[in-house]
């Protein structure tokens, strides 16, 4: 089967890449010339575990290819999976310019039934909505569908994700259309892989549920930990005992500085405008949203409880990432905190494994270093933001002669806060 995936971005590429090794013949499209280009040559714009390797062997079996051109593409597929991405604007709606864009194009160069499967993540109605433009724009009345198919992907086990992955959701109102897309997911057949079958619209909304479900769970276990804070109590094990509860399950119940990266702030923000639009007060994605951002001001507090003015004190951030094994600090939680304590005077020093290149292009003035040690050497304050697995065993013997002053704030709360006391270090976790 031929497949055209539109956007070579973080979704577009994995899909397509993974489409590809299921058997597929895949077309990626992008309007990034240079993206393009580094992409035939096998070179990743983005930091993924196996997606290099994975599309180095497509490539080589040309089952995977790259392509500015849009109209041959489209041409050549029967179906065309959209990938382009849906950014929040400034009022927290999602910005469907893109996505209106490229459908407007399709449409010019449907000359026989094609299947549109929409992997954006989009409000509820965008499938309708893309089915009126391509209509009104069509010149001929060429027959065509629209799906949902909400995509599912964690950063740093995106490959994984998509090839093992929970659930597969699709929207679809033609029973032609959903017989071609199981065909290509036929390969998750034999992984027992569950298929929701629903309409358009409840395929758009479980994205948002989800999404949010997730990002509630987070906050609601930070809540909790603040609160274990003022009375003493221990989040890890408050965390534990009710995450073995079957009806909760252990899973987003670790507290942290908050959630990021470029779906949750952006989704639950999407859901709460879809309730607002539909004339419907939606409080709980309203306090997760307010609750997410205090807890990254409440480590600002926090590091002022301890260095108290914070004006040429020297803070070393560890980790930059909203998560390990990504490159992603869209809306992460450090790069809030490293502008906060800034615009207090803090003099921050930081490093990430493969996150500072990306931060750079945010927060040129950091004092960026090569390795944790050289990022400790004279601060009066650690902060373990992201928890990398090689933040995990730092050797602190070494460390407490590097430091000015042995202050350590483990966010993640990755370590024992009897070992670092043992050490000589002021230990402040998160609910502990």
């Amino acid at each position: 089967m031929n497949i055209c995936i539109v956007g070579s971005g973080y979704v577009g590429l994995v899909a397509g890449t993974c489409l590809a090794d299921f058997g597929m013949n895949v077309t990626c499209v992008d309007s990034d010339k240079n993206k393009i280009e580094a992409l035939k040559k096998g070179e990743v714009p983005i930091y993924e575990l196996g997606l290099s390797d994975m599309i180095q062997r497509n490539l080589k079996l040309e089952r995977l290819h790259f392509t500015t051109d849009l109209k041959d593409a489209v041409k050549r597929s029967l179906v065309i999976f959209l990938a382009v991405g849906t950014p929040q604007d400034k009022s927290g709606k999602a910005d469907l310019r893109q996505i209106f864009d490229v459908c407007e194009k399709i449409a010019d160069h449907i000359t026989e039934y094609k299947v549109l499967i929409c992997k954006s993540t989009v409000p509820v109605g965008t499938s309708a909505a893309i089915e009126k433009l391509i209509k009104k724009k069509q010149k001929n009345n060429i027959e065509f569908d629209v799906i949902s198919n909400p995509e599912f992907l964690r950063e740093g086990s995106a490959v994984n994700d998509f090839l093992q992955p929970d659930r597969v959701v699709v929207g679809c109102k033609s029973e032609r259309a959903r017989a071609i897309i199981h065909d290509i997911y036929r390969s998750l057949y034999i992984t027992d892989t569950p298929f929701i079958d629903c309409s358009n619209e409840t395929a758009e909304l479980i994205k948002y549920a989800a999404n949010t479900m997730l990002a509630l769970k987070i906050s609601y276990i930070n809540e909790i930990a603040n609160l274990c804070e003022l009375i003493g109590a221990d989040i890890t094990q408050v965390g534990t005992a009710v995450g073995l509860d079957s009806r909760i399950g252990p899973h987003f119940l670790h507290p942290g500085p908050g959630f990021g990266g470029s779906c949750l702030p952006k989704d639950v923000s999407a859901i709460n405008e879809v309730a607002n639009k539909n004339n419907f007060e939606f409080k709980l994605a309203q306090a997760v949203m307010e609750i997410n951002k205090r807890q990254q001001d409440i480590i600002v507090e926090k590091s002022k409880t301890v260095l108290g003015n914070l004006k040429n004190k020297k803070i070393c951030l560890l980790g930059l990432a909203f998560k390990p094994n990504t490159d992603d600090v869209r809306d992460a939680p450090a790069i809030y905190i490293a502008q906060k304590l800034s615009e207090q005077g803090a003099i921050i020093n930081t490093y990430d494994p493969v996150a500072m290149n990306e931060a750079k292009k945010v927060l040129p003035d950091l004092n960026y270093f090569d390795d944790t040690y050289s990022a400790c050497t004279d601060s009066d304050l650690i902060i373990i933001i992201t928890d990398w697995n090689e933040f995990q065993h730092l050797d602190f013997e070494k460390i407490k002669d590097l430091v000015k002053e042995k202050n350590i704030m483990d966010t993640r709360n990755i370590y024992n806060p009897n070992l670092l006391k043992s050490a000589g270090f002021r230990y402040l976790g998160t609910g502990r």
